[in-house]
């Protein structure tokens, strides 16, 4: 267990569980991760789907939900609208994604009607923690957003802002630094492009809350010796808290990378809709999904705060 991310169990311990629609939880692997985050007193389930169905999961995990919640539909895309609809209604603080595509379950949280929309694009984030680096470490999107453009970026980063604010407090402002493959504006290269006007863009107030710089290469991001070398004189630079990648694949590569051969530790959350989404992965270890309701909790209880938006 990392040190740096043993104190978000230790703020959620002060928290009452939250209340977290699972959605389509029709296998045990899922039953079982949802067992685990009762047993840690993070969430009361919710478990919408198949009734006989998710029976059938708690079954086969060996786990008693006779004292759960069931909300029976019919099927997955049911079950999504329904979490949907729970979540707009206020009956749960947040969602978590059972087994079903990431898309049925987003698509329903972003529809005009479903009452869940806010005023920015949603995003994931995902909160690291590696030997390697000194402090944990955001990076966005690497699961929701394919190729955002400078609009979407943006609302990408005040998302991250806004998690990082909940999870570290607000004594100091989060360090943003926006990726690309150089560390200079080349007209050629949209990323380059693209990180010079969010700096701009944040001397204006229009992403606030944080120090953002770029364009930077991954390396003057983390490395204090890459950014000297390089003559770069910035605040960000070899210090960041937040790495804002500039498409889908180069965050999904890096995060991944960072996980299976750097074991870092990781925990994802999807950000920007009024209630906290996770995105379990059968691939995801104990830690992981621990960590990422973990975070849910303390994103519902800033929104129920009114601590962000």
């Amino acid at each position: 267990m990392s040190r740096q991310t043993d104190a978000i169990f230790t703020l959620c311990r002060a928290l009452p569980p939250t209340r977290i629609a699972i959605v389509h939880p029709v296998k045990a692997n899922v039953i079982a991760a949802s067992f685990e985050a009762v047993q840690e007193d993070l969430v009361t389930p919710v478990l919408i789907g198949p009734a006989a169905r998710i029976t059938d999961a708690a079954r086969e995990a060996g786990v008693d939900i006779a004292g759960w919640e069931i909300v029976d539909t019919e099927h997955s895309h049911a079950a999504a609208a329904k979490a949907a609809e729970l979540a707009a209604s206020g009956h749960v603080g947040a969602i978590m994604k059972g087994s079903l595509h990431t898309n049925e379950l987003l698509g329903e949280i972003v529809k005009a009607g479903a009452g869940l929309r806010t005023e920015r694009r949603i995003s994931h984030c995902y909160l690291m923690s590696i030997a390697s680096y000194p402090k944990p470490f955001m990076i966005t999107d690497a699961a929701v957003n394919i190729l955002p453009d400078l609009a979407v970026k943006a609302d990408i980063v005040q998302n991250a802002v806004d998690l990082w604010r909940v999870v570290f407090g607000e004594a100091r402002a989060p360090k943003v630094a926006a990726l690309a493959a150089v560390e200079t504006v080349n007209p050629k290269m949209q990323a380059t492009l693209d990180a010079a006007a969010l700096c701009k863009m944040a001397d204006r107030r229009q992403i606030t809350g944080c120090l953002i710089d770029g364009p930077l290469a991954f390396d003057n991001a983390i490395s204090p010796q890459a950014a000297r070398e390089k003559g770069i004189e910035s605040a960000v630079a070899g210090d960041a808290d937040i790495l804002l990648v500039p498409d889908i694949e180069a965050g999904n590569m890096l995060a991944k990378q960072l996980t299976f051969l750097g074991s870092a530790e990781a925990a994802g959350i999807v950000l920007g809709a009024r209630v906290p989404i996770v995105l379990t992965s059968r691939a995801d270890d104990q830690r992981t999904r621990l960590l990422s309701c973990a975070l849910a909790c303390l994103l519902a209880d800033a929104r129920a705060k009114g601590r962000i938006k």
